[in-house]
C-alpha cells in the first residue's frame, strides 16, 4: 500500500500554528464569504470553512444571495467589504450558477482582500513569481509536499486539468518551484501515456474515477483534487482503491487536498490582515 499524504492531519497541526498567531491580533481577522444560489457542494465548502474560522478563531460573515439576484448587487456589496477595514478578506464560493460571470464578480474583489488569489492582479504575481495571494488550493498543495518533505526540482509532474480558476494556478505554482509541468485537458490525445511517465500525478478535472490503475506507474505520487458529490458521497479524480495498491504515495478524498485548501486559505487572510494593518 502507498503512503496516504494525510491533509486532514497536516491541517489540524498547522491549525495550532496559525491559532497562536491570530492569538496575538489585536482583532479577530474576517471573512466575507459570498455564496450565490445554493449548490449541496457550496454549503459542504461553506460549513468546512466556518468550522475552521471557529476552530482557529477567525470571525466569518456568510453572505448569501438567491441565485436570482442581480450581479449588480452582489458587486455592489463586494465594493463596500472592499472599503470595510474590519474585513480582511473577501472570498466568492464557487462554483456559481451558470448565468454569472464568475470572472466580473471575482474581479471585483480588492487584490488586498482576494485570498483565494483569483483576481488578475495575484494572477500575475504568480506568473512573475512575486509574493501575492498565491491560490488557496495550489497553496495547499505546496505545504503538503513541503511537510512530508517532497522536493519538486526537476520532478515531471503531469497536471490534468486547466481551469483557470483552479489548474492552471495550480500547474503555475509547481513551475514555480522548479517542476517540469505538462498541463493535460480534453484534447489530450494520450492521456495515459502522459500519467503514467509522470513522477507526480496532480488532477483537478472534475471528473470522478477519471484516473485510473491504467493512468499510473509503481513509484508515482498522486495529488487529487477533484471533489464531487455522488450519491451523497464525496469522491475524487482518482480510483483510490486500485491506484493507492500501485503508487508510492497519495491524498485521499476526502481528507487530503480539502483539508490543505481551507488552511492555506486562512493563512492567506491572516497575511492579508498583516499587510493591511501596516497599511493603515
Amino acid at each position: 500500500m502507498s503512503i496516504i499524504l494525510d491533509g486532514k492531519k497536516l491541517s489540524n497541526r498547522l491549525a495550532l500554528k496559525l491559532m497562536a498567531k491570530i492569538s496575538k491580533l489585536a482583532i479577530n481577522p474576517k471573512l466575507v464569504i459570498i455564496q450565490i444560489g445554493n449548490l449541496d457542494r457550496t454549503n459542504v465548502y461553506i460549513k468546512k470553512k466556518k468550522e475552521f474560522a471557529e476552530k482557529i478563531g477567525a470571525k466569518v460573515l456568510h453572505e448569501k444571495y438567491p441565485k436570482n439576484i442581480q450581479i449588480e448587487k452582489v458587486i455592489s456589496n463586494i465594493l463596500k467589504f472592499n472599503k470595510d477595514r474590519s474585513i480582511h478578506g473577501i472570498i466568492v464560493q464557487l462554483p456559481l450558477p451558470k448565468n454569472f460571470d464568475t470572472t466580473r464578480i471575482i474581479m471585483a474583489i480588492d487584490q488586498r482582500k482576494d485570498v483565494d488569489g483569483l483576481t488578475a492582479k495575484n494572477t500575475r504575481l504568480l506568473f512573475d513569481k512575486k509574493n501575492g495571494f498565491v491560490p488557496a488550493t495550489a497553496k495547499g498543495i505546496l505545504t503538503l509536499f513541503k511537510n512530508y518533505k517532497i522536493d519538486l526540482t526537476g520532478k515531471k509532474i503531469t497536471m490534468v486539468g486547466q481551469s483557470s480558476l483552479v489548474g492552471r494556478p495550480i500547474a503555475l505554482a509547481l513551475l514555480n518551484e522548479g517542476a517540469t509541468v505538462t498541463v493535460c485537458h480534453t484534447h489530450t490525445r494520450n492521456l495515459k501515456e502522459e500519467t503514467k511517465r509522470a513522477d507526480i500525478i496532480v488532477v483537478a478535472a472534475g471528473h470522478p474515477g477519471l484516473i485510473t490503475k491504467n493512468h499510473v506507474s509503481s513509484g508515482q505520487i498522486v495529488i487529487d483534487v477533484g471533489i464531487t458529490l455522488k450519491n451523497g458521497k464525496v469522491v475524487g479524480d482518482v480510483d483510490y482503491e486500485k491506484v493507492s495498491k500501485i503508487v508510492k504515495a497519495i491524498t485521499p478524498v476526502p481528507g487530503g487536498v480539502g483539508p490543505m485548501t481551507v488552511f492555506s486559505l486562512f493563512e492567506n487572510l491572516v497575511k492579508a490582515y498583516l499587510l493591511n494593518s501596516s497599511n493603515l
